[in-house]
């Protein structure tokens, strides 16, 4: 794509917008906006400003002035991002939204909360609770990512398995068109056959169709009685054998998670903790909630049967430390390695077991070292790849191998590319080659009538000439 670079006159053009103190050209500033979370330097740009707006106006004027000079524009969250979903591919604009940060209203009767896109995921979780109700929302990465992140790319989390992913969670939204124009998308209505769902189509779009500044949260009343279990196998068939078991048994699980030995090794060493079975467990943390003692105790008592029907070397409770443990799973493997990629494949519940085993055993093949956690409640599986001591042509080479038999693997199987990170910058090639063409097509369709100029975020998802 072909864009006009920022000059002097543009940042004079943001300055009026959101003042001087908050365009920064600095090259430290530059640097530290080039990358995300994703452990892959190729994969990352320079911005040529950075503008931090404090207002919904304020961004819309930003794209206004985008649109003038034909300038790209890459909104950016927390950055926790892995997939290089927030990389100024084309430089341009890196568009902040830390400083709309505001929740803005808790309506506890509608049952709903109120929040600017730049509010952290865990203040919410936490305003949420304070009225006795729940933000159901969870990404791992909760205490640092920020609402609009989680929004733009569906963000799923430990909750996904019963409550649904980001988009299950919301109302309404406000968010800036690539053209400038403000919209304002869904309501607080339980059911709606009012035209187009906009709102969920600018949601999950990775800021390539609008940017959402504002945002109508649902709230849900909060279980009082919760209870947390983990598992532990020896075995790796019978530690993925045992999630279709618990949707047979009707437990309605709040999350069902899954690590293999290697995480459990890095993640409690990282941690500095040591959880039972250390050197050879397997782990499945499994989370039951209730609106009654009787329920939960029911449940409890069918879930270690079922865990221990399955071969569970032990059940124990999960304390805090387990999932310290498991928060902590992505961040101990740069001990190993500052050069990894993330895997985020999704596949029906029903094949998990069978695309874990399978493809951990494609694994061996390869000299890099690779690690496997998974929201196992709803199909979605990490393997987390970490180069060794390789040549960069060797690293890429058998990278490439392993993804040529993983990815029409999970397709087979009726999965996708993501079920939750996102296609980014990084799975882009990969989009184009596995989805299908007609659905490709219309996908660009979409773009390109939203965004005719190809100014936000271009080259996230899909590339469009």
């Amino acid at each position: 794509m072909n864009y006009n670079p920022v000059t002097n006159e543009v940042i004079q053009a943001l300055e009026q917008i959101v003042g001087a103190r908050n365009v920064k050209t600095a090259p430290e500033v530059l640097e530290a906006y080039q990358s995300d979370e994703s452990l892959t330097p190729d994969l990352w740009h320079l911005p040529e400003v950075v503008v931090s707006p404090g207002s919904t106006e304020e961004v819309a004027a930003i794209m206004k002035v985008a649109n003038q000079y034909k300038v790209p524009v890459t909104p950016r969250s927390a950055g926790t991002s892995v997939s290089a979903g927030a990389v100024p591919v084309y430089g341009g604009i890196v568009l902040l939204m830390e400083r709309m940060n505001r929740i803005l209203e808790i309506n506890t009767e509608g049952m709903y909360l109120v929040a600017e896109a730049g509010a952290r995921t865990a203040d919410i979780q936490a305003a949420a609770k304070e009225k006795g109700l729940m933000y159901a929302g969870d990404p791992c990465s909760a205490d640092s990512c920020l609402i609009g992140g989680n929004l733009a790319t569906n963000a799923g989390g430990n909750k996904a398995v019963r409550y649904g992913t980001t988009r299950h969670q919301v109302y309404a939204i406000e968010a800036v068109l690539p053209n400038g124009k403000i919209a304002h998308l869904g309501a607080p209505l339980k059911k709606c056959s009012t035209g187009y769902c906009l709102d969920q189509l600018i949601i999950g779009s990775e800021g390539t169709l609008g940017i959402i500044t504002q945002a109508t949260l649902k709230l849900v009343p909060l279980a009082p009685y919760k209870l947390d279990v983990l598992a532990v196998f020896t075995d790796l068939k019978k530690a993925t054998a045992l999630v279709p078991q618990l949707i047979k048994a009707g437990l309605n699980p709040t999350s069902v998670e899954f690590m293999d030995n290697n995480f459990v090794r890095s993640a409690s060493d990282y941690s500095e903790l040591r959880l039972p079975h250390y050197e050879d467990g397997i782990y499945d943390i499994v989370s039951i909630e209730t609106f009654s003692e009787h329920e939960l105790d029911e449940k409890m008592e069918k879930l270690a049967e079922v865990c221990e029907a399955c071969g569970a070397t032990d059940v124990v409770e999960a304390d805090d430390r387990v999932w310290k443990v498991r928060r902590n799973c992505l961040e101990s493997t740069r001990v190993f390695s500052r050069v990894a990629t993330s895997e985020d494949l999704v596949v029906p519940v029903t094949k998990i077991a069978e695309c874990i085993q399978t493809l951990v055993e494609e694994s061996k093949k390869y000299d890099f070292l690779i690690f496997c956690l998974a929201h196992a409640g709803d199909g979605n599986l990490h393997f987390q790849i970490m180069k060794r001591d390789m040549p960069d042509d060797e690293w890429e080479r058998q990278l490439a191998q392993f993804r040529a038999f993983a990815y029409p693997y999970v397709y087979q199987l009726g999965g996708r590319l993501s079920g939750e990170h996102g296609i980014g910058y990084k799975r882009l090639s990969y989009m184009e080659q596995y989805t299908d063409p007609v659905e490709l097509e219309l996908m660009k369709t979409i773009k390109k009538a939203m965004d005719p100029n190809g100014i936000l975020n271009p080259d996230k998802i899909i590339h469009v000439e």
